[in-house]
């Protein structure tokens, strides 16, 4: 027992509260250690406040477009500061509910505030908030520090106001005009949200289409709809530089020859993340990092076998819920001694737009790439009853799957509850659900998830035999038209 903890956790965002709670629910001596607030970026800067602000929309949008369900309800002027006041009640009901420390502490864990280094391969040493130094030793140390936005150099950037996803949630008043760089999934989620709010958006990217990891069919659905709520796009563009105006900002951009520009009151940079890696002093221990993050194998264990990284300072994925499985798959691996590896096949991610986009499993370059055979399947959501309904018929289902057994490779969803949908089929992936299964489990009407079922349907579709009908036609002496089989695109 050489060791003062079993398991430190630096870090307490979504991956470190994972770790930790795993740890000591092992029967580990833990201690967790966090800089700011536990909860991290999802909590206070992330997936919490943004979807907040996408429902506060998503409301004053409905409530504009409640005439096309029959009735008309007006949508006077809102005080932002009241809309952000909600957004921060709800951060600080999270926090309560899940993330302060005290439930942390009545684990067993210890919690420490404070900024973590390595000394050694297994000596932490600790900045605290009143200035002093802690060291503590651990068997097994676990980074889970996360990400910060990743602000490109861009000239004049310096000099102007501008906004992260760690400021946005910030503003107490709203501004009319707002410029976005970046088209991924945070540019596209807050522009939508803020022209519903009312704002003038423009969204830059250097990439000539948004989301570049989804497909490029349900992107443009997406994109689409966007621009029709007054979201403007100019793609495939360079950023040259950013100069102050009165009361905002003049970003400067170049497509092809042609140099233009768009006036703001707002400039909201969301172009990525990086992880956070400063002040670890990653040398001492000997562990092996680079720009892109911390170095680690399938059971993210990095160079240095008993320290372990999960989450978005690995570089590997940017997904809270992937953070939360690497922090599972580093727990258990290092103190269960299993042979546990992250799932890299079954990966979902969904952009929270409306429609929402979601994806699970093989892309279409994924699998050209490898040589794969597939077949593609498709359902739109205007055959969907409860879309029609809602009147959310915007949207496709997209299946990528083998002919003839129906082993799911992947699957793209555009269209309202695309998360929960894509979830469906993340959970057939994982536990070997054909698209044969999936279309004979019952599911019930009218709701969004038989959609994604008469999605699966489709395989039925494509592979009868237009032979095997004639001779069923023949044998029983049915007298029905054989349907066109001939119709590569036929949805039944």
């Amino acid at each position: 027992m050489k060791y003062e903890y079993d398991a430190v956790v630096i870090g307490g965002g979504a991956a470190g509260l994972t770790a930790s709670g795993i740890a000591a629910n092992f029967g580990a001596k833990t201690m967790m250690v966090e800089r700011d607030k536990l909860g991290g970026d999802c909590t206070w800067t992330g997936c919490i406040p943004s979807k907040t602000l996408i429902k506060a929309a998503s409301v004053v949008h409905n409530t504009l477009q409640s005439k096309k369900y029959g009735i008309d309800i007006s949508c006077d002027d809102f005080d932002l500061s009241e809309l952000m006041k909600h957004v921060d009640e709800v951060r600080n009901e999270i926090y309560e509910d899940a993330d302060r420390p005290e439930i942390f502490e009545n684990m067993g864990i210890d919690v420490v505030q404070g900024s973590a280094s390595f000394l050694d391969q297994h000596t932490l040493n600790i900045e605290q908030l009143d200035g002093t130094d802690r060291k503590v030793t651990s068997k097994f140390i676990f980074i889970c520090t996360g990400s910060s936005p990743f602000v490109p150099p861009i000239p004049g950037l310096d000099r102007v106001d501008y906004l992260t996803n760690e400021s946005l949630f910030e503003l107490n008043n709203i501004p009319k005009s707002i410029t976005i760089i970046g088209a991924g999934p945070i540019g596209c989620e807050m522009a939508q949200s803020f022209a519903r709010l009312g704002l003038e958006v423009t969204v830059l990217d250097m990439a000539d289409r948004i989301l570049l990891n989804d497909d490029p069919e349900l992107t443009e659905i997406l994109k689409t709809s966007m621009e029709n709520e007054g979201v403007t796009f100019e793609l495939n563009v360079s950023v040259q530089k950013v100069d102050p105006i009165d009361n905002g900002t003049r970003v400067f951009f170049q497509k092809n020859d042609e140099v233009s520009s768009v006036d703001s009151d707002s400039l909201l940079v969301a172009t990525g993340r990086r992880p956070n890696l400063e002040g670890l002093n990653l040398e001492a221990a000997g562990i092996n990092y680079s720009k892109k993050g911390i170095e680690v194998n399938d059971s993210c264990r990095t160079s240095q076998r008993h320290i372990y990284a999960a989450g978005d300072v690995t570089g590997r994925y940017q997904l809270t819920h992937m953070s939360d499985h690497m922090a599972k798959t580093a727990v258990t691996k290092a103190l269960l001694k299993v042979p546990f590896k992250i799932d890299k096949k079954h990966v979902p991610w969904v952009t929270f737009t409306d429609p929402e986009l979601g994806h699970v499993g093989a892309t279409l370059p994924d699998l050209k790439k490898s040589g794969t055979s597939f077949e593609t399947y498709q359902f739109p959501f205007v055959k969907i009853d409860r879309a029609i309904t809602d009147g959310n018929t915007t949207g496709l289902i997209k299946i990528y799957a083998k002919k003839w057994s129906g082993k799911i490779l992947g699957a793209s969803v555009v269209g309202a509850h695309a998360g929960e949908m894509i979830s469906q089929y993340a959970l057939a992936m994982k536990n070997g659900v054909t698209l044969r299964d999936f279309a004979d489990t019952i599911h019930p009407y009218p709701s969004y998830g038989l959609g994604a079922r008469r999605a699966a349907d489709q395989w039925y579709i494509k592979n009868q035999s237009e032979t095997l009908v004639k001779w069923i036609k023949r044998i029983f002496r049915y007298r029905g038209e054989i349907p066109d089989y001939s119709d590569p695109n036929r949805i039944v």
